[in-house]
């Protein structure tokens, strides 16, 4: 407990999956929460369960992919607490599942305005803040990113990117005393991978369980543990890194998770008190079907 005292942190995609179990986390553990993300999400929830519990949270709801209003993002946090000690860049979408070729070219542009541009205005907008506690960024990647993601390419490309991105960062911010790394997930119990509530079939749900030599998806707490080091002072000596939390998946080479025994395959019951899992959005907004936001 408490490996965040005294911190104040930024989550993106906070409201949602595994954002809202790292805000959870993250206030459990001692930090001041930004808890950000689209305004039709449960961010506002997560920042009332959280103060219910006794954490420090305030809501910031926008489109983080805007210069304007990821630089607002940061001066409410350091406006409401004094200061920014942790970026983490959760925030993404997973629109479409779908060959290259049927690709859908909004569902597209709409993921690289989210996956990408939030990243990046996010990150610029934070770097003097944290150049000043000499903080840290930690960001989603994925397993996708490391090899590629059949029936949804343009995905992992973004988190391919994502990849790169942080050891960038990592590689150029040392000298100011700011780290940067990322998570790598696999399939996690969230909307993206459950037919009912996100864009797999019900064939590449299965797929995708089976190619995890695990048998299972991870749960949103199991990834938050993750983030939870890299943001803390435990991880003082770690920066460039690409932490993968895929239940083996980057090291796969059949469907072995089919032979994993049932009670195996079942998740283990975490601690936090997560409501908002299969929240979050999956789809084009209407707003953003068909263009690129250029600001």
């Amino acid at each position: 407990m408490n490996r965040l005292q005294g911190k104040v942190a930024i989550v993106t995609g906070g409201g949602a999956g595994v954002g809202e179990a790292i805000s959870k986390l993250f206030a459990q553990e001692g930090a001041a929460v930004v808890v950000a993300g689209f305004p039709e999400d449960p961010v506002q929830a997560v920042v009332d369960e959280i103060k219910a519990s006794g954490g420090r949270a305030t809501a910031f709801e926008g489109d983080l992919s805007s210069q304007a209003v990821a630089e607002a993002c940061v001066q409410t946090a350091v406006g409401e607490f004094g200061q920014l000690d942790i970026l983490v860049n959760n925030a993404g979408t997973f629109p479409a599942a779908k060959e290259l070729d049927e690709y859908p070219v909004e569902a597209f542009e709409y993921m690289v305005k989210n996956n990408i541009y939030t990243a990046f205005h996010m990150s610029r907008a934070a770097l003097p803040e944290l150049k000043k506690t000499r903080g840290n960024i930690v960001s989603a990647g994925s397993e996708a990113g490391h090899m590629g993601e059949p029936n949804n390419t343009p995905y992992g490309g973004t988190k391919g990117f994502m990849h790169a991105f942080t050891r960038g960062i990592a590689g150029e911010q040392a000298k100011h005393g700011v780290r940067a790394n990322c998570v790598g997930p696999g399939p996690i119990d969230t909307a993206w991978t459950h037919k009912e509530t996100g864009p797999m079939s019900a064939e590449m749900e299965k797929q995708t369980t089976e190619g995890v030599p695990m048998g299972r998806r991870g749960t949103p707490e199991e990834i938050a543990n993750v983030y939870l080091f890299l943001a803390s002072d435990e991880a003082s000596y770690v920066t460039g890194a690409i932490f993968f939390a895929d239940g083996g998946t980057t090291i796969s080479k059949s469907a072995s998770g089919a032979q994993v025994p049932t009670d195996l395959k079942q998740e283990p019951k975490g601690k936090l008190d997560l409501r908002h899992s299969k929240d979050g959005n999956t789809e084009v907004r209407p707003e953003d079907a068909g263009h690129m936001v250029r600001k």
